[in-house]
């Protein structure tokens, strides 16, 4: 392929925040975001796709304690449920972008990758775990699991008196198999990959693959990969068409075009949102410094108009 192109899916590519997560609901959603990336194929871009599952190993996590508690069934440990959902999201993407292919008479091979990528276990973030995962727990119930299987408990600011289990959010630093995603992406496959941010993993003294109790943000995943694939282009879909600095407040203001200096500017003043929007600013930038041609944040049906999204560059002529 001439171009390649890597597209981080957010949350609400896959399910909506006001909804349940039926499968029919994931399945259309599902749909209707692939629907915008026929533009890229039609482009002649070669594409690789990651994905959140936020919602989705969040619910894999309490049929866990569902299943330990009714019925004795030993709990899975988190590498495992992040990869159950990286299959499950994965194979809902494959089976409705060939649906998609198919109505637009274009004819690709799809296919998705359980993949794991390596962060240094002894990250900070392990020092400091933040990443709320799982059910709403009472104190007394925390305490005890606390106590039985060290798990780390924070307050829910959903719930009063609440609590969640919360697990560190490493940097990633390897994503595997990259060679064998960036040959089938240049040949024209189509390829799910980092889904979730990938299944975080760590390489011990004796070369051996070994995991750990953490999530890795799925954007970070993503610019890392294309970084690794050498792909020109990073695309970001979100629930908004552009980046905004001071968002919701009287002074709002949508940003079109950003550079590096710009973009450390606002960062160090807080314009964006360090839980929701900074992440997605820090892995486009990520990209486009480790030899990117452009990163795009933008909503997902606004893809294919380029007058829509914020370009992101090291460098830009006014």
């Amino acid at each position: 392929m001439k171009k390649l192109a890597v597209v981080a899916l957010g949350g609400n590519a896959l399910l909506r925040g006001d909804q349940v997560g039926t499968i029919e609901e994931q399945e259309k959603n599902t749909k209707d975001t692939l629907e915008n990336l026929i533009y890229l194929i039609e482009e002649g871009y070669g594409l690789v796709i990651g994905h959140g599952n936020g919602p989705q190993v969040g619910n894999i996590l309490m049929r866990n304690d569902a299943g330990e508690e009714m019925y004795n069934i030993p709990q899975m440990p988190l590498d495992i449920c992040v990869a159950d959902s990286q299959g499950g999201i994965g194979y809902m993407i494959e089976r409705m972008l060939r649906i998609v292919l198919q109505e637009h008479n274009i004819e690709k091979d799809v296919v998705t990758l359980v993949t794991q990528v390596v962060v240094d276990k002894d990250d900070p973030a392990f020092q400091n775990p933040t990443k709320r995962v799982g059910k709403i727990y009472t104190k007394e119930q925390a305490d005890k699991l606390h106590e039985t299987k060290g798990w780390i408990f924070k307050d829910s600011p959903k719930m009063k008196d609440g609590f969640r289990r919360v697990v560190a959010s490493p940097e990633p630093l390897e994503v595997f198999n990259t060679k064998s995603i960036e040959e089938l992406a240049r040949r024209g496959t189509i390829v799910i990959a980092v889904g979730g941010g990938g299944v975080p993993v760590y390489i011990d003294e004796n070369k051996h693959v070994r995991p750990l109790e953490a999530v890795i943000d799925k954007d970070k995943a993503s610019s890392l990969l294309a970084t690794k694939i050498k792909a020109d282009e990073f695309y970001i879909l979100t629930d908004v068409p552009y980046v905004f600095i001071d968002y919701n407040q009287p002074n709002e203001r949508k940003i079109e075009f950003l550079n590096k200096a710009d973009a450390d500017k606002y960062m160090d003043e807080g314009k964006f949102g360090e839980g929701s929007m900074a992440p997605k600013i820090k892995a486009a930038l990520n990209f486009v410094e480790n030899g990117g041609l452009k990163s795009v944040i933008t909503e997902a049906t606004k893809l294919s108009d380029k007058s829509y999204g914020t370009k992101i560059t090291l460098e830009y002529e006014d």
